[in-house]
Order: C-alpha cells, then sequence, then structure tokens
C-alpha cells in the first residue's frame, strides 16, 4: 500500500473505532461525508483491501504490446526515418507502415528509449507578428535556400513561393545555384495553378533589384534618371504585378519559416522516395505541393481572390524570359553572347526590315525568337565566314628554354593538361550563360 492509502484506512480506523466524527474525517481525506460512510462501510466488510482500487498491477486494455513498441523504435533507427521529427515521423508510420499512433504516446515512447528528435528548438525571440493579408492572392512572398537536400553532401537551392493569406505553397522549383530561372519557373507555376497575384514580397537580391537603384539620389530622381528593371522587375511590370523588397529576413517571416519546414521533411520524403537528382526532385514537389497544403494551410479571411485570370491575347512564354534589344544587319542576322543568330521569314507576318532594332526573347521554355512590333520570329543558327587575312612572315626568334629548377617551370610536369571541348548546341550554350552562370 502507498502512504496515502494508509493515512486513508488509519483515519477510516479511528471513525469506525468512535475517534472521529464523519465530519473531522471528511475534512481530514478532503472527502464529502456521503464518501466517509461509503469507504467505513467498505473497510467493515472487507478489510484494508476496499481502499486499494481494483486495477492496480493491472495492464490496461488499451495499452501497446511490447512487440508493436519494439517495431516502432526499430523502424525511427532505420536509415530511412532516422532524420525525421516525431511530428513528421508520426504521419509517415500512417502513411507507409500502416500504423496509427497518437503523437504523445509515440514522442513517450521514443524518448523513453532514449530517441531524440532531430529537429533542434531554438530559443524565440519576440518579433512584431504581421497580419496576414485578407484574400489568397494579394501578397506572395517568394526566395530561395541552398540546403544539402540529397545524401551527397552538395548543396542546391530550392525556390519558393507562399500565399501570405493562407500559407499555401504556389511554386517550388530547384536549382544548383539561386537563379533567374528557378524564379522564373516558381512564377509559372503560380500563374498557371493559380492566377496573376497582386504583389510579390521578395529580399534584395539583384534579381529582384538593381543594385544602383540606391545610388540614385532624389535630386537625380526628380531630374527624371531612371533605373532599368531586371529581367524579373521587368517580366512582373508587363504582368501588372507590384514588388515588394523587404529590409531583413524576419520581414518575410512566412516564407523563412517555410524553409524551416521543408529542410526537417523533404530530405526524409526523398530519401524515402529514392529521389537523388535535381530533375527527379522538381517531378516529385510538383506533386508534394498539395500534400503540404493540406496539412499546413489556413482558410483566408476573405473567401474572394485576388488572383487574376491570364489575359487571353497573353503569352506567358513571352513574358517569362529574357529580352534584349538588338539590331539585326543587312541580312537580318543578329549577335548575342558571341553568337549569330538570323530572323526567319514568316509568310503570315511582315517582313523585318534591314537594319530595324528588335526584341530578342530567350526563354528555357522557348529557345530563341525575335520580336518586332508585337510579332514574335523564328531564328536559326548563323555562322559568318571568317575573313581571310594576309599571313605576315614572322621573324624566327631563338627560344629559351628555362632550367629544370626555375620557380616558374617547378611543379608544371606533375599535372596533366585539360582541353575543353565545345559541345553544346548555341541556343544551350546562351541559355546556360544568361540563366545559370550569372548567378553562381
Amino acid at each position: 500500500m502507498t502512504e496515502k492509502q494508509l493515512n486513508r484506512y488509519r483515519i477510516i480506523q479511528n471513525l469506525i473505532e468512535g475517534n472521529l466524527k464523519p465530519c473531522e474525517a471528511a475534512k481530514a481525506l478532503a472527502l464529502s461525508e456521503r464518501q466517509i460512510y461509503r469507504l467505513k462501510k467498505g473497510v467493515e466488510s472487507e478489510g484494508v483491501s476496499f481502499l486499494i482500487h481494483k486495477n492496480t498491477n493491472k495492464k490496461p486494455l488499451h495499452t501497446f504490446d511490447d512487440d508493436f513498441k519494439q517495431k516502432i523504435v526499430k523502424l525511427k533507427k532505420t536509415d530511412k526515418y532516422k532524420d525525421a521529427n516525431f511530428k513528421h515521423f508520426q504521419e509517415l508510420l500512417l502513411e507507409h507502415e500502416d500504423i496509427s499512433i497518437s503523437y504523445n504516446a509515440l514522442y513517450n515512447l521514443l524518448t523513453s528509449n532514449g530517441i531524440v528528435s532531430p529537429k533542434k528548438r531554438r530559443k524565440s525571440k519576440n518579433h512584431h507578428i504581421r497580419k496576414r493579408k485578407s484574400r489568397k492572392g494579394m501578397l506572395i512572398q517568394i526566395d530561395a535556400t541552398p540546403f544539402e537536400w540529397f545524401d551527397d553532401d552538395n548543396k542546391y537551392s530550392l525556390h519558393g513561393a507562399i500565399d501570405d493569406a493562407s500559407g499555401e505553397i504556389v511554386g517550388l522549383y530547384m536549382t544548383k545555384n539561386e537563379c533567374l530561372h528557378g524564379y522564373l519557373e516558381i512564377t509559372r507555376q503560380m500563374i498557371l495553378n493559380h492566377g496573376i497575384p497582386a504583389c510579390v514580397y521578395t529580399d534584395r537580391h539583384t534579381i529582384f533589384r538593381s543594385p544602383n537603384a540606391s545610388k540614385v539620389s532624389i535630386e537625380e530622381q526628380l531630374d527624371g534618371k531612371i533605373i532599368n528593371d531586371t529581367q524579373f522587375g521587368r517580366a512582373m511590370k508587363e504582368l501588372g504585378v507590384a514588388i515588394i523588397t523587404a529590409r531583413s529576413p524576419q520581414a518575410k517571416g512566412r516564407v523563412e519559416r517555410l524553409w524551416n519546414t521543408l529542410q526537417s521533411r523533404l530530405p526524409v520524403e526523398f530519401k524515402i522516395a529514392g529521389i537523388t537528382n535535381v530533375e527527379e526532385a522538381n517531378e516529385f514537389l510538383l506533386g508534394y505541393i498539395s500534400k503540404f497544403n493540406s496539412m499546413f494551410a489556413v482558410d483566408p479571411e476573405e473567401i474572394q481572390l485576388a488572383y487574376r485570370k491570364i489575359p487571353d491575347d497573353l503569352v506567358l512564354d513571352h513574358i517569362l524570359c529574357v529580352k534584349q534589344t538588338r539590331t539585326i544587319d543587312n541580312g537580318s542576322v543578329f549577335s548575342i553572347h558571341n553568337r549569330h543568330f538570323q530572323v526567319l521569314k514568316n509568310p503570315g507576318l511582315p517582313e523585318v526590315p534591314k537594319k530595324s532594332k528588335i526584341t530578342v526573347i530567350i526563354s528555357t521554355s522557348i529557345g530563341i525568337k525575335a520580336e518586332y512590333q508585337g510579332n514574335v520570329y523564328e531564328v536559326i543558327n548563323f555562322i559568318k565566314p571568317k575573313k581571310k587575312h594576309e599571313t605576315k612572315q614572322e621573324s624566327v626568334k631563338s627560344k629559351y628554354t628555362p632550367p629544370d629548377d626555375h620557380y616558374f617551370k617547378y611543379g608544371h610536369d606533375k599535372f596533366k593538361r585539360i582541353y575543353f571541348d565545345e559541345s553544346y548546341e548555341e541556343v544551350i550554350s546562351v541559355l546556360e550563360e544568361i540563366f545559370l552562370s550569372k548567378y553562381a
């Protein structure tokens, strides 16, 4: 018997012997007099065993058996689930193992077996909480985060867009580095699946904002000095989308918290699905967005949407691209990134005049095209003939060979000479230079 039960027995025994009144016993045990009479009657008929609960030392009917507990512990220690936090592990057990268990029971089971959640809890700081926007599409927060998403010690940048009103992910795309291509792709996903938003909230990366924008004084602005938009800024202006640039990560905290969640969950999801590269990851992310939103999205304050429908005459590939101005020569040829292309004649469109200025459209979806007065023309690769130059007879000069111990020559024979073979097509080379190498 416990000390509490022994104390109760002594008081009831004094009551039976007449040493205590029922009201005094009730006050001592913090019970009603009705309960005191019930305990007195039970002890008189059954003795001290009446005070011991009938389920003492009995296993509850709803408890888990030892084999079931050991199965869950073993699953958590496997390479498949070891990196999942406790909440995510609970969801994965139901999804992949058909095991249903409450979070509290799972937490107590794992912690009692010395398993600690891999998700670290930092001490929270007090920040001003900005109220969510009232309607979907009023504000979209976009950002990118580098992380080791696969088990190969290499970091890749995941670009994402999240609706401020509902917390829904509206776009996810992964590339090697944070780049214009990644942001254009998540914008494409958002517009095709939801519509054109009213505003996007970004950081102050040069993809969104020209580095010269902060250098223009008020006097220069009054004099009419204009800083050209970035390619992303130009695309948003054509779509009628405003850009707000944040001055700190905390200002766009919704997308920053999204990265904490995805960095904890996606590596485990990739491992379970056997995904090891960027191409497979982007295919997986298209379906994962709806799964994530079903668990974490909330209902907005208002039902009406702030997204705008795509106009019928709008060609998205002609906006979500890079546009540069060039002048064609007499043969309808223009150069871009040290390569030449020729504008083709289209029977249904007017011919582009010689020496005209054209807009070159460069997109990962449609390649390279030329635009003139609202009409879009196909282009082909053009190789200009090389000019012949008279070869001058050079005077023979004596060649100096430095000795083997010369400090410029030391160690050169230990390394093999590397040659690069230009095997990519011209269009692919231009796309890589514009969309990838600039932000590497």
